[in-house]
């Protein structure tokens, strides 16, 4: 195994990001054009090796015009089909609505820092091995086998301040603002932290009602905040994605402005089944009422509060975005959008635990305990354990996910600094390509030793 980060200065200035066994990785022939990558190879890429489709390119960016089964993605031209209000959760237009959901859907804007934080960047992406998850296809299969059989719109593996791959596909590229889904809902968990910090919200015992008056009354205003975070909040409320559901219901009334928005969005839910903490069950309405809440507690738009406490500090090279609904609350539960790279970032600020660069942005305590299972494995079903609305692996040695539908993740190894941000175009809410990206990132933890203190 072996440790990325220099000793001295945790930092990958030197020649050789990894110590991985080299392994070559053929590609399929796809559809789509000449990769835009063409050109002389990538530094650190075999000598006399011809590029392929989605190889770095001379920036050391991976750039493929298609991708994995590219006839669900694209119409009978070629191209990927432009979706609409009507049209953006369709499999055959999300290449174009995961890519630019804030053009299509009303959005609130946290505005870049005058100044980014540059990533440096490895002289080779790593090569090397992971046992592929069952469900799509087991053996050992070297890690660009992951963007062959996946339909990643983006995957990002990071070490420190180092990018040690970054590839696109589907023509998506670093200047695409890509959508969260429910990612957004530990964005909003840290928000919680930082005001928390700061005194804008008082106690984590406290009911939502107590900072959001609209929501006097209701099951989900009576419902203390610590429960929010953890889903436990013991309304009724079902989430499966058929259409039907109640979470189809809430993006009705929020994104899709079928409602007044704010407080009013989450009135239809307000049946208690069981008493707050007493059981788990994923709800996407409880980090709604947290952004209602936040919202309320800060006296802003949570936009503009986000740019000014996090985006801006982390170094965030382009601006993010918020889905609003009708009365201009972010909705939090989906819908956040920024560049890969950012969210690469924000990744390596949880990495550090709330510090980037020496500047600590989100309470270092906050972190680690919004990254711990309150609940484990075994009580959500879901393999996962769950913290302030992060994902916990069962290992419990400190690394955590943000998870969203349709293939959207961020794992976090604090002990190794290391991060993996990826986007897609999964076809089914729950798809079993979840499996293989776990089982890439478990390839990659093997490979990378903890950074040393």
């Amino acid at each position: 195994m072996t440790s990325l980060l220099p000793l001295r200065r945790r930092s990958l200035r030197l020649a050789g990001a990894l110590a991985l066994s080299a392994a070559g990785c053929a590609h399929s022939d796809r559809p789509g054009g000449a990769a835009a990558a063409a050109g002389s190879p990538a530094p650190g890429a075999p000598t006399g090796a011809a590029l392929r489709p989605g190889d770095p390119g001379p920036d050391g960016i991976g750039r493929h015009p298609g991708g994995p089964e590219l006839g669900r993605y694209t119409d009978a031209s070629g191209g990927y089909p432009l979706a609409d209000r009507q049209t953006w959760w369709r499999v055959d237009r999300s290449v174009d609505a995961y890519s630019r959901l804030d053009e299509i859907l009303r959005a609130g804007r946290s505005p870049r820092p005058a100044q980014a934080i540059a990533w440096q960047r490895a002289p080779a992406e790593p090569r090397g091995h992971y046992l592929g998850a069952p469900g799509v296809g087991p053996g050992r299969l070297p890690f660009q086998a992951y963007l062959d059989r996946n339909p990643a719109t983006g995957l990002i593996i990071a070490q420190g301040d180092t990018l040690l791959m970054e590839r696109y596909q589907y023509g998506r590229h670093e200047r695409h603002r890509f959508t969260s889904f429910s990612m957004a809902k530990t964005v909003i968990a840290m928000m919680v932290g930082i005001a928390l910090d700061e005194g804008l919200i008082r106690s984590l015992d406290d009911p939502a009602q107590a900072y959001q008056p609209a929501l006097a009354g209701t099951a989900y205003g009576q419902t203390p905040l610590r429960h929010l975070l953890t889903m436990s909040s013991g309304v009724r409320f079902r989430e499966d994605y058929d259409g039907t559901d109640d979470s189809s219901r809430l993006s009705r009334a929020t994104v899709g402005e079928g409602s007044a928005g704010g407080a009013a969005a989450v009135r239809i839910f307000n049946e208690r089944i069981a008493p707050p903490g007493a059981r788990w069950y994923y709800a996407s309405a409880e980090t709604f009422v947290l952004a209602v809440v936040l919202q309320a507690a800060i006296g802003q738009p949570l936009p503009q509060w986000f740019a000014e406490r996090v985006w801006q500090p982390m170094g965030a090279e382009a601006d993010a975005s918020w889905l609003v609904d009708r009365s201009g609350q972010a909705v939090g539960y989906m819908g956040f959008n920024a560049v890969l790279r950012d969210y690469a970032r924000f990744g390596r600020l949880l990495a550090g635990h709330g510090r980037i660069e020496g500047r600590q942005i989100i309470p270092r305590a906050w972190v680690i305990e919004a990254s711990r299972a309150h609940f484990s494995g075994q009580q959500t079903g879901r393999w996962y354990g769950y913290g302030y609305q992060t994902w916990v692996f069962p290992e419990n040695d400190g690394s955590f996910a943000l998870l969203g539908v349709r293939g959207q993740a961020m794992f976090i190894d604090p002990a190794r600094q290391l991060v993996l941000a990826h986007t897609a175009v999964r076809p089914a809410a729950r798809d079993p390509g979840g499996a293989d990206l776990v089982a890439l990132w478990r390839g990659l933890r093997a490979q990378i030793a903890p950074v040393r203190s």
